[in-house]
């Protein structure tokens, strides 16, 4: 959509000091004095507002590239579309020019300050338009509200505590009251709910989105009340509540900006408020219809259960719009990135094209591990696993052929595992359903060891793992000789799946009983054909009596976090808030050993590269020319 340029004397926090009117306004350039005249200008600015959404699932997003779920070559380190994530998720960011930089709108990110300006002049302003009922004010009014709100908290997530742009400075700011202090870490939080209670309570916003041609990724009642619970788990989360590590920072007030010092009962209080927040999110999303999506017919032939539950598990991050995707982001629709998800040779009849699919992007061994098996528990937990064995070679049996190529050799590793891992990721001797197939019983099996189709052969297309992020693509999605045609879809930014688990944990932060606990866990195990975990620990795992302690059920909730919300850019911000980034981030990139063709070379672990995650990296840092333009600003520990 057209965006608007204001021309506006208002003082920029990225400067730190004040504009200056431009001597001359140019043609056709909308001004502050128009945009507010007549109801279609004023939707231009609107939808201005919603245009800095950050595009989730795509280059912009730094939880897509530069986590730990999908790594690319050193080939991409040379092209603007991946090179910020390519360093990030090496450990290589910089406080000279951070990749990534929301805070000035730099290195592959949007200005987020910009945005906050334009929410404001939005909000000054739209009860000046005369042609607007009351009613469409109020809705627009607190859809800029839950987009500021959302705005700040991305912002949060990235820095810590930020400047909050509650208004716009007036134009006759001096240079010294446009040189604004960071507010403390609670300050930021507090006021991001105050703003989601304010588009909550707004009698304008609809419940959920009904028009879904003309409005689809717009703001709703059950968005904001979605984004509130999550904003509070995350406030509540050991980063941002009584994190010691900040113990002393404070800038030149004296203040600590990060709120390290907190009592026990403060940080329990925090919880009690997220686990209020994600009860009523769901209570309101299933009153307006919202649930586990659970597809009921399939347009493919010869399925088998197994195939049936692999595909409904895909249907749910790619099926547009079903009722379990309470928002999705429709500035991110997911397109031709699922040429970089299916491999160059998806069949043998594509591995020479040019024009097609790359399969670049590679999803790390540690990734495929996470998993559980068909018994539900981890492998490294389940008594029916010869866990050390894992990567030994094995026949696939009958038992198998719904996921996998019958009597072809693979890893025992692959084998009979749960069925979000078959959903999930493309290896090796998988079947992956789709892609122009609607028989099932013809659906394509990955060849990819070495000389095989699906197997590297040139720089653009290398997969440095074997491994596939088949969940981003949509099975709809054609790949033939000479060309691929995308079945596109808005990326996901909440579904219902999410809030469920985040209520499980914010309930078991509280030390409530596990039994009142385990039911928001087994909604989403049940969907995806396991039992529950307490019926799953007590046959099949070695450590039978894990969920009944609180330490041992949060590791289940994190578990059961991060393989339903894998390649859904959720794993990068979950172990940042749950401090465990350290941890995993600093563990090597492995993948299969893609040099040799035998099962029994091929299936060895094999060293990608090493990253390196310290302390200071779990905020990002202010650009070092922005604290010599505001002395006011502290930079964050370590940079």
């Amino acid at each position: 959509m057209k965006k608007i340029h204001i021309l506006l004397l208002a003082a920029s926090l990225s400067l730190g000091s004040c504009n200056n009117y431009l001597d001359i306004i140019p043609d056709n350039i909308a001004t502050i004095d128009n945009a507010f005249t007549m109801r279609t200008e004023a939707e231009k600015f609107l939808f201005t507002c919603y245009s800095y959404r950050p595009a989730i699932g795509t280059k912009e997003d730094p939880a897509m590239f530069g986590g730990d779920e999908i790594v690319v070559t050193n080939y991409f380190r040379e092209s603007a579309s991946y090179q910020s994530g390519w360093y990030v998720s090496r450990g290589m960011q910089r406080s000279s020019d951070p990749y990534f930089n929301y805070w000035n709108g730099q290195q592959q990110a949007k200005d987020m300050y910009q945005a906050l300006r334009d929410c404001n002049i939005f909000l000054e302003n739209i009860q000046k338009v005369p042609d607007m009922t009351h009613v469409e004010k109020d809705r627009w009014t607190a859809e800029v509200k839950f987009l500021k709100a959302y705005y700040h908290y991305w912002l949060v997530r990235l820095y810590g505590p930020i400047p909050l742009v509650k208004e716009n400075l007036p134009i006759e700011s001096g240079s010294s009251e446009a040189r604004v202090y960071r507010n403390t870490l609670d300050e930021c939080f507090d006021y991001i709910v105050e703003l989601l209670d304010e588009a909550i309570t707004s009698e304008g916003l609809p419940d959920r989105i009904e028009n879904e041609t003309e409005e689809l990724g717009r703001v709703s009642k059950a968005v904001a009340y979605a984004l509130k619970a999550e904003v509070m788990v995350t406030a509540a989360s050991p980063l941002f509540n009584g994190n010691m590590d900040y113990a002393g920072l404070t800038d030149n007030r004296g203040i600590e900006i990060f709120n390290p010092q907190k009592s026990e009962t403060e940080k329990l209080k925090r919880w009690e408020d997220a686990a209020e927040a994600c009860r009523l999110a769901i209570e309101f999303c299933v009153g307006v219809h919202y649930d586990l999506y659970k597809p009921e017919y399939f347009d493919y032939t010869n399925m088998t259960d197994g195939s049936k539950q692999v595909m409904a598990l895909r249907k749910i991050m790619a099926e547009r719009w079903n009722n379990e995707i309470i928002w999705a982001n429709s500035n991110a629709w997911f397109a031709n990135y699922q040429g970089h998800c299916i491999p160059r040779g998806w069949t043998s009849e594509t591995v020479n094209n040019t024009s097609g699919t790359s399969g670049n992007y590679a999803v790390p061994l540690r990734i495929a591990e996470l998993f559980y098996t068909k018994n539900g528990v981890p492998m490294e937990e389940d008594k029916e696993w010869k866990y050390e064995e894992r990567y030994g070679a094995a026949k696939v049996g009958a038992d198998n052929a719904a996921f996998m190529a019958k009597d072809q050799w693979t890893a025992k590793f692959n084998l009979n595992r749960e069925a979000r891992y078959y959903a999930s990721l493309g290896f090796d001797r998988g079947i992956w359903m789709g892609q122009g197939t609607k028989d099932v019983s013809k659906s394509n099996y990955l060849k990819a060891r070495a000389g095989e189709s699906a197997a590297n052969s040139f720089e653009p297309s290398w997969n440095l793992t074997g491994f596939w992020p088949k969940k981003l693509t949509h099975d709809g999605t054609v790949v033939t000789k000479n060309s691929v045609t995308y079945e596109k879809y808005p990326f996901p930014v909440i579904r219902m799946a999410s809030l469920y688990l985040l209520y499980a944990e914010a309930l078991n932060e509280i030390n409530t009983s596990y039994e009142n606990v385990l039911p928001w866990i087994d909604k989403v195990r049940n969907r995806a054909g396991l039992k529950g975990v307490e019926e799953s620990w007590t046959n099949y795992s070695s450590d039978p009596m894990k969920f009944k302690d609180q330490k041992g059920l949060r590791e289940i909730i994190h578990n059961e976090r991060l393989i339903e919300l894998t390649l859904e850019s959720q794993r990068f911000w979950d172990l940042r808030r749950w401090k465990e980034a350290l941890r995993v981030f600093n563990q090597p990139i492995t993948g299969w050993n893609l040099l040799y063709n035998s099962a029994d070379d091929y299936y060895k672990e094999t060293f990608v590269f090493s990253r390196a995650f310290n302390v200071r990296d779990y905020f990002w840092p202010i650009q070092d020319a922005e604290l010599w333009r505001n002395k006011n600003l502290k930079q964050n520990y370590g940079w």
